[in-house]
C-alpha cells in the first residue's frame, strides 16, 4: 500500500506540474503575448503611425480643465533599433489646437527638439523626454539585452493584470500591465523628473493591415494626480510622413 501511495504522488506531481506552469507565465512570456496581442510583428516593426483626435490637459489645483485641444494631433517614425525606454527615439511631431488657436506643439528630428517658442536647450529636452516617453520600449522586448520580470498581479478598471518590468539595456525599467484575458497593454509606469508617471489604456479598437490595436483613451498621471487624457480618434500606421513635418525651424 506504502508503494502505491507513493507512486501515485508522483504520478499526481508529474501530471499537475506542467499544467501549473502553464499557468503562471514568467514575464517573457507575458510580454510576448502582450506583442502578439498588439499586432505581432506588424505592430513591433511598424515605420509609423499618425494619430489624431482631442486631449483635456488638468492644472496642478483645481478640478476643472486647464484647457482643452480640440484637435490634437501626433506623426511618429520609429527607430526600431530603440534601446533607451526614456529617451527621445525616432521622430516625433505634436501638435494641439484650440480651435484656430495653437496651444502647444514639440518636435524631434532625430537630434534637435523644439517648441512653437523655438529650439529647446539639449538639458531641458532630455529632461522632457524623459517625463513622457516609455511606451513604445515594450516592441523591443525579445532582443538581446533586455529582461522582463514579472512582479506580484494587480487589476485596472476591473480587468486582471500580470505585471512586468521591462528593463532595457541601459538599466532604464519601465512596468507594464498586461491584461490577463486580452493581452492589451492597460497601463504603463515609470520614474520621470516630475515622479511617478502612470499611463492608463481603455477602449481598444483592432484594425487591419496592417494588424494594429490602438487604445482610443490614454489617461496621463504624476505622482496619482490626472494629468491630461488624450481621445484618438482617427489611427494611421505605417502610410509616409512629410518629411518637412520633422523639420525644427530655423534658428
Amino acid at each position: 500500500m506504502h508503494l502505491f501511495w507513493k507512486t501515485a504522488l508522483l504520478a499526481l506531481i508529474v501530471v499537475v506540474a506542467p499544467a501549473h506552469a502553464a499557468d503562471e507565465p514568467d514575464g517573457a512570456a507575458i510580454l510576448a503575448m502582450a506583442r502578439e496581442a498588439a499586432g505581432g510583428d506588424a505592430w513591433a516593426n511598424a515605420q509609423t503611425l499618425q494619430l489624431s483626435g482631442h486631449a483635456v490637459f488638468y492644472g496642478r489645483a483645481g478640478h476643472k480643465p486647464r484647457s482643452v485641444a480640440s484637435d490634437y494631433r501626433m506623426w511618429r517614425e520609429f527607430d526600431r533599433n530603440r534601446t533607451v525606454a526614456h529617451g527621445a527615439d525616432g521622430k516625433v511631431r505634436i501638435i494641439a489646437r484650440s480651435a484656430e488657436s495653437l496651444l502647444f506643439e514639440v518636435g524631434y528630428d532625430g537630434e534637435t527638439t523644439w517648441t512653437e517658442r523655438g529650439v529647446t536647450p539639449k538639458a531641458e529636452a532630455d529632461k522632457f523626454w524623459a517625463n513622457n516617453f516609455g511606451f513604445g520600449i515594450i516592441r523591443q522586448a525579445n532582443k538581446p539585452g533586455f529582461t522582463a520580470l514579472r512582479l506580484a498581479d494587480d487589476t485596472h478598471d476591473g480587468h486582471p493584470l500580470y505585471m512586468v518590468e521591462l528593463t532595457d539595456p541601459t538599466g532604464g525599467t519601465t512596468l507594464f500591465g498586461i491584461d490577463q484575458k486580452s493581452g492589451y497593454i492597460r497601463t504603463m509606469g515609470f520614474r520621470t523628473p516630475r515622479g511617478w508617471h502612470l499611463r492608463t489604456y481603455d477602449d481598444f479598437v483592432e484594425l487591419a493591415n496592417p494588424r494594429w490595436v490602438q487604445a482610443r483613451h490614454v489617461t496621463l498621471y504624476y505622482d496619482g494626480r490626472k494629468s491630461n487624457e488624450v481621445f484618438w480618434t482617427n489611427t494611421v500606421v505605417n502610410a509616409s510622413i512629410d518629411p518637412a513635418l520633422f523639420t525644427p525651424p530655423a534658428e
